[in-house]
């Protein structure tokens, strides 16, 4: 599935994202932490670098996608798209 831009960052702790800005791919990790108000983010330290934190007041975007699994899931989403909250989600 393709990734789309996630403007709730507090919901993503855990969940693994994609940083860009200016349209470009900074890091990909796992969200350590965030704010609640979405200003900033940390990504957990991992191989290609230590904890980092990202701010949207330095242009910084947070992209999701959608991974399929194996089992009787079909697709791991973030909360909001499995409450059905996320434009285009079915219930």
């Amino acid at each position: 599935m393709k990734p789309y831009r996630y403007h709730d960052w507090s919901r993503l702790i855990g969940a693994p994202v994609e940083v860009r800005k200016d349209f470009e791919i900074v890091r990909a990790g796992t969200v350590d932490d965030a704010m609640a108000d979405s200003s900033a983010l940390w990504l957990a330290a991992d191989a290609t670098g230590g904890r980092a934190l990202f701010t949207a007041a330095e242009g910084y975007e947070v992209w999701i996608r959608p991974q399929k699994l194996s089992g009787k899931l079909c697709f791991k989403m973030a909360a909001a798209q499995l409450s059905g909250s996320h434009p285009g989600a079915s219930r």
